[in-house]
């Protein structure tokens, strides 16, 4: 079995909005798409309150944001090579559809990019200079790229 197979997804729909449209199977394949080694995941979509909420208590940040990944192992020293990756990705349904219409995107194709972002962010990836931006966008679009979607950031 490949690494791409040993997956634990759950997925919650706190704010249930999207749920007939950002069905399991279509986050179990974009969520595949960008694992690279077996994970234990949760994708739970809120409103606004909530993820105002998240982002306040455990990034000091007092706003709704669109993705954030709360990876179980960050911070750890060292994990064993066979350790899955743990992580809750929340996606907040209000930001997510404002910044879909204001890039002229269609919910499903933002949501993509969005729980690849996350997953990136999962497994250590991050965009904190201008070296590590430039790399995780090129995974990114080149993930989405082979699901049918077109570059996030052109």
């Amino acid at each position: 079995m490949s690494a791409k197979n040993k997956l634990t997804l759950s997925v919650q729909y706190a704010d249930p909005r999207l749920q007939e449209s950002i069905t399991r199977p279509k986050i179990r394949k974009w969520v595949q798409a960008a694992l690279f080694a077996p994970a234990e995941l949760t994708i739970r979509f809120v409103d606004a309150a909530e993820g105002r909420e998240l982002n306040r208590d455990y990034r000091g940040k007092d706003y709704a944001t669109n993705v954030l990944t709360f990876a179980y192992s960050e911070g750890e020293e060292e994990l064993p090579d066979d350790a899955p990756t743990q992580a809750d990705i929340i996606l907040c349904t209000d930001v997510l559809e404002k910044e879909a219409a204001e890039q002229k995107k269609t919910v499903e194709e933002h949501t993509a990019h969005l729980i690849v972002h996350g997953m990136l962010h999962a497994q250590g990836y991050d965009h904190e200079d201008d070296e590590e931006a430039a790399e995780m966008e090129g995974i990114e679009t080149e993930i989405l790229a082979e699901l049918g979607y077109a570059d996030p950031y052109a």
